[in-house]
């Protein structure tokens, strides 16, 4: 027999949100109460995240560092904002450079594909297959030039893999995997020491 439950639980309990008929749109990102933290929207459907490793907060920490040194006047950088790619899609990378004046103000909550010019995804377990296979497949398709992808490797440092939009195949295409340093020209000069993971700032 099981034990009745404590007064007011059922009360207290999460309630999920129930997709209307077609699945979730763009907006509803903004306006579903109770969210947690960094909710995606893929092919309509809602995507949470985990709690993030410290592999993964730390190369957000130096990736972004890197980017903000040599960044032209005409870009600038976020970090997990969407992107609205379409009415079913508000993919949210863990890094992104767009062009500065796509900022309209501190209630901004995503951004038009065509003002990013650069999207990053920092690999975490649960994320894998979206990181390495859907979200890609999404940014070439909706014009981002330039991708990374960024997963741990054997030593838990980070190794990037620098993807650029070739518009010939309408896809991305990699211009190379970069361990221990992210030396790169484009989108613009980009030098980063991926062994400092753990211990630049300190």
């Amino acid at each position: 027999m099981s034990a009745a439950p404590e007064p007011g639980l059922e009360q207290q309990r999460y309630r999920w949100p129930v997709p209307p008929e077609g699945g979730w749109k763009a907006d509803d990102l903004d306006r579903i109460p109770g969210l947690p933290p960094h909710t995606e929207l893929i092919d309509g459907s809602l995507v949470f995240t985990s709690p993030q490793r410290k592999f993964h907060t730390r190369t957000m920490w130096l990736l972004e560092q890197a980017l903000l040194v040599h960044l032209p006047p005409d870009l600038d950088v976020d970090r997990e904002m969407t992107i609205r790619i379409d009415e079913r899609n508000r993919p949210e990378p863990d890094l992104l450079v767009y062009r500065a004046d796509a900022d309209t103000g501190a209630d901004q909550v995503w951004y038009e594909p065509e003002d990013v010019v650069l999207a990053v995804e920092v690999v975490s377990p649960d994320s894998r297959d979206r990181d390495r296979d859907v979200k890609p497949r999404k940014y070439a398709a909706a014009g981002i030039r330039h991708f990374w992808r960024v997963e741990a490797d054997a030593n838990g440092l980070p190794t990037v893999y620098v993807y650029e939009f070739d518009p010939a195949l309408k896809a991305y295409t990699p211009t190379g995997i970069h361990h221990n340093r992210l030396k790169l020209d484009v989108p613009y000069l980009i030098d980063a020491d991926l062994t400092e993971i753990y211990s630049r700032g300190r």
